[in-house]
């Protein structure tokens, strides 16, 4: 709890069977009300090592996709009483030390959101061992994205990210379930007029932590700008999108 703010942290899984305890015992319990796992049919005993840490788990019994898991996230979060709604990934590749950093501008009214950024300080993400190719794509990605929208943000692409509930009220059932999820609640942000705010964090890539392949990550980047393109589109009243109609001003 903070400012009477209800906090919870929400872990979309898949295969964190190895790396989930050292996440769970890193969230700063003193300031988080509840812990919330939901496992995207997992191959591995993820859901086990949940239960006998004690987190709250929801298993889908069939894989939805990194989208389709935030969804199920952040609707239980929502059903719990969340005022606030930090989404951690279970492969410690962020580390949860960061989150009552992450949440004082929103519990504040500063923020509506926070974003967790490997790139604020660029030096942290090539020291933590992101790939060289992942390091130019994010900072290429980004500058075509701020121009687009109008924003001023260091990072677009970061899994560490704080929510206040006026985010997570959006149209989000109309995202996709992969992961450009992630760019089109940005987009939908935007479209709000929700404030978004950034932190500098350090990041660790390691054997055991997730990243897609080179081949995915090209895929995600055409999403990303498909997502650009859907967003000038409706702007000049070429096209309307169901997920961004809704809230569009």
């Amino acid at each position: 709890m903070i400012n009477g703010k209800k906090v919870v942290v929400v872990l979309p899984a898949y295969n964190a069977a190895k790396t989930l305890k050292i996440t769970y015992d890193a969230i700063p319990k003193n300031i988080v009300d509840d812990i919330i796992l939901v496992d995207d049919a997992s191959k591995d005993n993820t859901v086990e090592v949940a239960k006998e840490l004690g987190i709250k788990t929801f298993v889908h019994p069939k894989n939805c996709g990194y989208g389709g898991n935030q969804k199920t996230c952040y609707k239980e979060a929502l059903k719990s009483g969340a005022d606030i709604v930090v989404m951690v990934h279970p492969d410690f590749q962020y580390d949860p030390k960061f989150i009552p950093e992450m949440i004082a501008p929103i519990a504040r009214g500063e923020n509506d959101a926070i974003f967790g950024s490997r790139m604020l300080i660029k030096k942290n993400a090539l020291e933590g061992g992101m790939p060289i190719w992942k390091f130019v794509s994010n900072i290429f990605l980004t500058g075509i994205e701020n121009l687009i929208l109008g924003n001023h943000l260091s990072e677009y692409h970061s899994g560490f990210r704080a929510y206040s509930k006026k985010v997570l009220l959006l149209p989000l059932e109309y995202n996709s379930d992969d992961f450009v999820f992630d760019t089109e609640i940005i987009v939908q942000m935007k479209i709000a007029g929700i404030r978004i705010g950034e932190i500098p964090i350090s990041t660790k890539y390691f054997p055991d932590a997730s990243m897609i392949n080179f081949r995915r990550s090209v895929q995600y980047g055409f999403a990303v700008l498909n997502v650009m393109r859907k967003y000038i589109f409706l702007k000049i009243g070429l096209a309307d999108y169901p997920q961004f109609k809704a809230i569009y001003k």
